[in-house]
């Protein structure tokens, strides 16, 4: 199944998981019919590997400060991040911020922290006319209040797992909904069921790649007790995490392509700059992962 054109639209592809056969990585995407890809960077100190590697392999990037690795970050990695923005304002694979946003979900993060730089990357989002992609584990009230405050240009919801009035309240703002790896597991039943209800003008498809594995490459805990390795994931696993939402909206694999494609497009104006590149052929060897387990 090659319908495609898609986009995946969160991969990190700078990830140290891809430093060993990162070009049979993307050779496998595109032979998948993966065309184009946004890589999000989490540190200053990658933000010019990821640009390196948008202009090495004709892909977009995002710049932003992770809230994550804000232990690891100082008050000079905002103005580095403003001297880069200006530095590529006209840098057309440069697409968006992010990833920014909260994170109330892991314990023993500093929330004022995290505020702090959030509500200063929208700034620079805002200043620099930017759509932003936002990462929002438990945080989506929070994330909607910085968004009334800094009128940013929409963007996209990374792995969004709100609530209907969450999402509606972003879309309502220009964002897309971002659903990939854990849409496809049965149990998850809020995203699935958002993934089905929400205007066909939401969903975007992501991987987030090497991270949120489908369930075909998930290994349980018990599993990864006697050594059975975590499946990393990639972006040419994003056509079979795609059935998952057309199953879900009733949509062929052909329109929930082409339907998902022009929701990034909408989301992300400058991706419409990336031009697709074609697929790779004959497909290299399919990617490494651990058996097929059942949610």
């Amino acid at each position: 199944m090659q319908p495609g054109p898609w986009i995946d639209s969160h991969c990190h592809l700078d990830a140290p998981e891809f430093d060993v056969d990162r070009e049979a990585v993307l050779a496998r995407a595109r032979a998948a019919g993966v065309g184009r890809l946004v890589l999000p960077a989490v540190r200053a100190r990658d933000f010019e590997a990821v640009r390196g590697l948008a202009h090495a392999h004709g892909l977009g990037y995002a710049l932003g400060l992770h809230p994550l690795y804000l232990a690891q970050a100082d008050e000079g990695d905002l103005d580095r991040l403003a001297e880069a923005l200006q530095a590529h304002r006209d840098d057309p694979h440069l697409v968006a911020v992010g990833e920014i946003g909260l994170d109330h979900f892991v314990p023993g993060l500093d929330r004022a922290l995290q505020e702090r730089f959030y509500l200063a990357q929208l700034r620079l989002a805002r200043d620099a006319g930017l759509p932003v992609i936002l990462h929002v584990r438990r945080s989506a009230d929070a994330l909607l209040a910085g968004l009334a405050r800094f009128a940013v240009p929409g963007g996209i919801a990374h792995a969004f797992n709100g609530s209907p009035q969450q999402a509606r309240r972003l879309a309502e703002r220009g964002f897309r909904l971002g659903f990939g790896g854990a849409m496809t597991f049965e149990r998850s039943l809020q995203i699935r069921a958002l993934a089905a209800e929400l205007p066909a003008e939401v969903p975007v498809l992501e991987t987030d790649a090497p991270d949120i594995p489908p369930w075909w490459l998930y290994a349980k805990a018990g599993e990864r007790a006697v050594g059975a390795p975590q499946g990393r994931n990639e972006p040419a696993e994003l056509p079979r995490i795609a059935q998952t939402l057309a199953q879900l909206r009733g949509w062929s694999i052909e329109e929930t392509a082409a339907r998902t494609s022009a929701n990034v497009l909408a989301a992300l104006p400058r991706m419409a700059a990336v031009p697709f590149a074609p697929p790779f052929a004959p497909p290299l060897a399919a990617p490494a992962s651990a058996p097929p387990t059942a949610a």
